[in-house]
This record gives structure tokens, sequence and C-alpha cells, in this order.
């Protein structure tokens, strides 16, 4: 696919940077093993029927695991997940046992692992998944939401870096 006429992709990064995005870890279970990948391009679509989505990187070993899975879920990180966070952003992890270390429960509706230190789970099951260039759109149907820290502040990501919402 051809990249787009004079835009620089290093320059539309960090201009696209500039929009402050929650972080979330989206997980699944493929053939018996879990996997997991931070992903800040997540939203919501639609609430008839409740729709969400992201959009993992073609080239991740995830991004095979989780269309094969086709259920998976999203643990949307409060401020002290930032471990967690760079941790699963960490290209050429091992895969075995890659969610050792980090406490988390198999959702109710997909067994897909939510990570402790949630501050909202939703699981999926896929209910399409479109080309986007270098990425897949995956839409997800919600059958599950949860508020396992419902008092938590969330994870931002702006400007290339973690950053805290301040109270008021």
């Amino acid at each position: 696919m051809p990249r787009s006429a004079g835009v620089d992709p290093e320059e539309y990064r960090r201009v696209a940077g500039r929009f402050a995005t929650g972080i979330t870890v989206v997980t699944t279970v493929a053939d018996g093993i879990a996997h997991a990948m931070t992903v800040s391009a997540f939203t919501s679509v639609s609430l008839d029927p409740v729709l969400v989505l992201f959009c993992p990187e073609r080239a991740a070993r995830f991004h095979d695991a989780v269309i094969a899975a086709g259920a998976w879920a999203v643990s949307v990180l409060g401020e002290e997940a930032e471990d967690a966070s760079r941790w699963f952003a960490t290209r050429g992890r091992e895969l075995d046992g890659q969610l050792d270390g980090w406490v988390s429960h198999p959702g109710p509706r997909t067994g897909a692992p939510i990570l402790r230190g949630a501050i909202a789970a939703i699981e999926c099951r896929t209910h399409a998944v479109h080309g986007g260039g270098d990425h897949s759109i995956v839409v997800g149907e919600v059958l599950d939401v949860s508020r396992p820290d419902p008092g938590g502040s969330p994870l931002l990501y702006y400007d290339g870096d973690y950053h805290r919402v301040r109270p008021r």
C-alpha cells in the first residue's frame, strides 16, 4: 500500500501523539497460551449493538492470536499500572509465560486474562476485522463489562510519555 503523499510517518507520529489516550492491555487465549498487548488505539463504536474496536499491528504476533481466538478482554489501566503497560508493549518478549508476574483473573465470559490494576474491563467476541494499512481494525461485540477498581484513576499517554489525571 502506498504511503500518504507528503506526510512523513515520524512527523505524523509526533503530531498524533499530541492526542491524549487512555492505556489498555488487550488479552486473549489462543491454543492454550495467554497473549497480551498494550493498546492505545481503542474506542467505543456503537451502543446498539454495543461494539468497541482496537487496532493491532499486523506484524505483531498478538494480531494473529487474537484473530484466531475470536474472543478477548480489554483491561483499562489505572495510574499505578505503568509497568504493565511498558511490559506488554515490549516487542520480542518471550511468548511463554508473558503474563507471569502479573496478577490477573480469567474473564467470566471469554476466559481472557483481566489484569489487576484495571479500572475497567470489557470482554468481547470479534464481530468484524477490517484492513487498516499496517494495522487491522478489530471490532468486538461487548459481552461483559466490569469495574475491578471503580475508584481508580486512568493512566494516560500523551506526547510520548505516561501521565496521570490531576484532581481539580
